[in-house]
């Protein structure tokens, strides 16, 4: 009887290890799941989910490492293609979801800037029981820190990049403010439009260089990780009339500020499809 007791013990003890040793796992796959549900079946506008073809969401955020429970910042969100699947997943799974928005402080924030916000507050902020405890910041040239120090798992830059490298400190600021705010090993998720190695970064036409944004990352304190093609685009040749904006979704037919082009042939700039897009995991050293 003795024996089998101490078989049974041990047999428990077998069971509770291999348990511990796979709870992990289960939970991340359990989080998958959520996931998973969230890009299929969450408040997303069908005309976001149609882009998923392009933007492969759930591939993107596997890579870059979300895991439940993080705390992420969204960084210029705008009228939130990715708050429709951070917000619900991170709400489901005791995470937090920061949007890095418009500089109310600023000066210089345009109305359009503070209106959008405030339609995004009103959204995102009016509805807890979907999106949890979204929170909104200012982020600018000249705001202050977006977070309590070290306190982020991780940062997502969605093809912004290439806007602040026309402003002289901007991508510099940019990137010392989301390392404050990372956590040891926190996350600094990138997606931009691709251009060539080498190119100017000030062209201004929508596209920057991995270099570029790789190097500027590196002298800020991060590590690359990794990187991937999920996002890539062989068809962009990235010579358009108007920059990538050329392209889906943008469609545009005349240069900026002017109204659009009735007679601007759209076909084969969009069979081409959306952008070629770098899809950068860098790391706070």
């Amino acid at each position: 009887m003795a024996g089998l007791d101490r078989r049974r013990l041990l047999a428990s003890a077998a069971w509770a290890c291999a348990w511990a040793a796979a709870a992990p796992g289960l939970a991340r796959a359990a989080a998958d799941a959520v996931l998973a549900d969230v890009i299929e079946n969450g408040p997303r506008a069908p005309a976001d989910k149609a882009r998923d073809v392009y933007r492969h969401p759930g591939a993107s955020l596997a890579f870059w490492g979300l895991k439940p429970g993080d705390t992420v910042i969204d960084v210029a969100p705008g009228a939130g293609w990715w708050t429709d699947i951070l917000a619900p997943y991170l709400a489901r799974t005791g995470g937090h979801y920061i949007a890095a928005g418009a500089d109310l402080a600023n000066p210089k924030t345009s109305e359009g800037a503070r209106k959008g916000r405030a339609a995004f507050e009103a959204k995102y902020e009016g509805d807890p029981k979907l999106y949890g405890d979204v929170k909104v910041v200012g982020f600018s040239q000249t705001s202050g820190p977006l977070a309590p120090a070290g306190t982020v798992d991780m940062v997502l830059v969605s093809r912004e990049i290439h806007d602040w490298a026309q402003v002289d400190g901007f991508v510099q600021k940019a990137f010392a403010d989301f390392r404050a705010a990372l956590k040891p090993g926190g996350v600094l998720a990138v997606e931009d439009h691709r251009a060539p190695d080498g190119a100017d970064p000030r062209k201004g036409n929508g596209y920057i260089s991995e270099a570029y944004v790789i190097g500027e990352a590196r002298k800020a304190g991060f590590v690359l990780a990794a990187r991937s093609d999920i996002n890539a685009n062989p068809k962009d040749t990235k010579d358009y009339p108007f920059g990538v904006w050329t392209l889906p979704p943008t469609r545009r037919s005349a240069p900026a500020g002017q109204p659009p082009d009735p007679t601007f042939d759209h076909a084969k700039y969009d069979a081409i499809g959306e952008s070629d897009r770098m899809t950068l995991k860098l790391v706070k050293a």
